[in-house]
């Protein structure tokens, strides 16, 4: 059967790097939130607990600067031609991120996917408050949002793929039956019927 949908994670997958590292820089707390992501995506960390700690570290943190570093951010080699690839046959795209939808939604523009599912920042004069709410802020949220949009389009798990590389990307890859891992960390390549361990995503066009 065909594939007719195709749900990418957004940090460390499309884009190269953790969004939340990025933000936690000009803070210089970058090395204190990135050893909480990577025990996250290692599974190490519940993934709702991990993630608000880290929002909590970052308030103060101006909107401005937030919205700046979204818009710069690097995006994986091979990003941008692996999703016109999949559009051109037919494939819808979408991106679900436990990162923001500052990210999200400007890489939407960019790269051209259908649509992001993802978190938002909590803003109050113009500064980050340290909050955090959004339809990705638990361990199953992206299985979850997968079935829903699978009944929306009336898609089969059969005919979809799902990319990602982390912990949180599991409760996706229960509900797609081409699964591909991709650089990813060992609790995840467990649950793959592909893995690709080079930073370059046209190498998953050889799997559809």
């Amino acid at each position: 059967m065909s594939i007719k949908l195709c749900v990418f994670d957004f940090d460390s997958t499309l884009m190269d790097g953790e969004t939340i590292d990025f933000l936690a820089k000009p803070l210089g707390i970058q090395e204190e939130v990135s050893k909480i992501t990577e025990a996250a995506m290692q599974g190490k960390l519940d993934f709702f607990e991990s993630l608000t700690k880290r929002v909590r570290l970052l308030k103060g943190l101006d909107y401005k600067d937030v919205q700046a570093i979204c818009q710069n951010l690097p995006y994986m080699p091979g990003a941008s031609k692996c999703i016109k690839t999949l559009k051109d046959r037919g494939i819808r795209v979408v991106v679900f991120s436990g990162g923001f939808k500052p990210a999200t939604s400007h890489a939407r523009e960019v790269l051209g996917f259908d649509a992001d599912f993802s978190n938002t920042l909590h803003v109050k004069d113009g500064k980050l408050t340290g909050e955090v709410g959004g339809e990705m802020m638990f361990d199953t949220s992206k299985g979850t949002m997968l079935q829903t949009i699978q009944r929306l389009l009336h898609v089969k798990p059969e005919e979809t793929m799902a990319v990602g590389d982390g912990a949180n990307d599991r409760s996706m890859f229960a509900h797609a039956d081409l699964k591909i891992a991709f650089c990813a960390k060992p609790i995840l390549k467990e649950a793959a019927t592909y893995c690709v361990d080079e930073k370059n995503l046209e190498e998953i066009i050889k799997f559809i």
